[in-house]
């Protein structure tokens, strides 16, 4: 992690802040920054108010876009298909050493490869299965799966198929694509099931607590930005309550609605080879980003913590990067702020809220988000003098 170099001649040079110690801990902000792009930024505009902090860049994810990079290995790029079924390419990080594959699903079944042809009722995730396939062929024995930012709702069922799983109807025929086929799911063919792969151990990481299903699951909630209409969350809602009554998955369990419910057929097909449920686990993405990245240690240690990502709103709470973030500063003595492209739920009142322009608008998002930057540092030095 590095600290930025000052972009401008500070206006209070004369003061001594060389004690300020900033930590900058930002989500991306999906489709304009990058977290270490925004993370560099926010600090250069911090420098150009308080030239002589400390500050420390701890760029975050939560198991969407970014997350794999954040680990160490080699970066694999091979063709698999997006949630539409059409040719594409995408990568993932494997660490030989540990033989552990770290892979996002957005990298394969995300949204933005999808923008120009919707498909929630039947987009799947097999393009991700194939990433994971090929880990497992590389040497891999334990997959950390990010479930964050996909286009599908299809409970894991295209991985299931990619790894040889076929869900059937109750005349035995394969299943179409997608989590709308799901409402005639009757079973699953394993006869060609790729044990090794399947029997890998798991680690989930969520960006959200959702349950599979009802208004707060992931069709009801989600759906909506994957481009279903009201009959399509409906007909996908139905889909995954009888994906999770053929599995035998409590529809009502915290995150197994993440990313279209993959937890669901992940978590059937694990405990279906081994016979329990010891070899996969579904935790939170942010958690465990930041503990890897010692995180804690450094807020603990802050003056000042900036995170941000682009929209703060109710699903903010559900465990996404900033609420992570806000978290760990609780029982610190850092303030906290937060910079977003929009503010659309209220922040607690100890933090600090900076909310740009727009991220199209007045100005490059590398403009706008230094001077979020600058305004924070302002806004935390008014603090400190009133605080004394």
């Amino acid at each position: 992690m590095t600290t930025p170099s000052a972009s401008a001649s500070s206006p209070i040079d004369d003061l001594n802040h060389s004690d300020v110690r900033v930590v900058i801990a930002p989500d991306s902000f999906k489709g304009t920054a990058s977290a270490e792009e925004a993370a560099q930024w926010l600090g250069e505009g911090v420098r150009q108010v308080i030239a002589n902090a400390q500050i420390q860049l701890a760029p975050m994810a939560d198991g969407g876009e970014g997350t794999s990079a954040k680990f160490e290995g080699e970066r694999i790029t091979l063709p698999t298909t997006d949630a539409a079924g059409r040719l594409t390419e995408a990568t993932y990080t494997f660490n030989a050493e540990t033989e552990t594959a770290y892979i996002e699903d957005a990298a394969a079944s995300g949204l933005p490869a999808v923008a120009d042809k919707p498909c929630a009722a039947t987009g799947d995730t097999y393009g991700t299965g194939v990433l994971i396939a090929d880990a497992e062929t590389r040497g891999a024995r334990r997959i950390v799966l990010g479930l964050g930012g996909s286009a599908t709702v299809d409970g894991g069922t295209g991985i299931l198929v990619a790894l040889g799983v076929n869900p059937l109807n109750k005349e035995g025929y394969t299943l179409r694509p997608g989590g709308a086929a799901l409402t005639d799911l009757d079973d699953f063919d394993l006869a060609k099931a790729n044990i090794p792969a399947g029997a890998v151990d798991w680690i989930l990481l969520t960006d959200v607590d959702s349950p599979v299903t009802g208004p707060h699951g992931a069709a009801h909630v989600f759906g909506p930005q994957k481009g279903a209409t009201a009959e399509d969350i409906e007909q996908l809602d139905r889909g995954l309550a009888r994906l999770c009554e053929v599995t035998g998955i409590d529809p009502e369990t915290p995150r197994y609605g993440a990313a279209g419910a993959i937890p669901v057929g992940l978590v059937w097909l694990s405990t279906t080879l081994h016979g329990n449920d010891d070899h996969i686990q579904v935790l939170s993405g942010a958690e465990v980003l930041a503990a890897s990245m010692g995180l804690p240690k450094l807020i603990n240690n802050a003056s000042l913590v900036i995170t941000g990502e682009g929209a703060y709103d109710e699903q903010t709470a559900s465990g996404k990067v900033v609420n992570t973030v806000m978290s760990l500063a609780d029982d610190s003595p850092a303030v906290v702020a937060v910079a977003a492209g929009k503010i659309a739920a209220d922040l607690p009142a100890s933090v600090i809220g900076t909310e740009l322009s727009s991220l199209s608008e007045a100005g490059s998002v590398a403009e706008q988000l230094r001077r979020a930057g600058a305004q924070i540092a302002v806004d935390y030095l008014r603090i400190s003098t009133v605080q004394g």
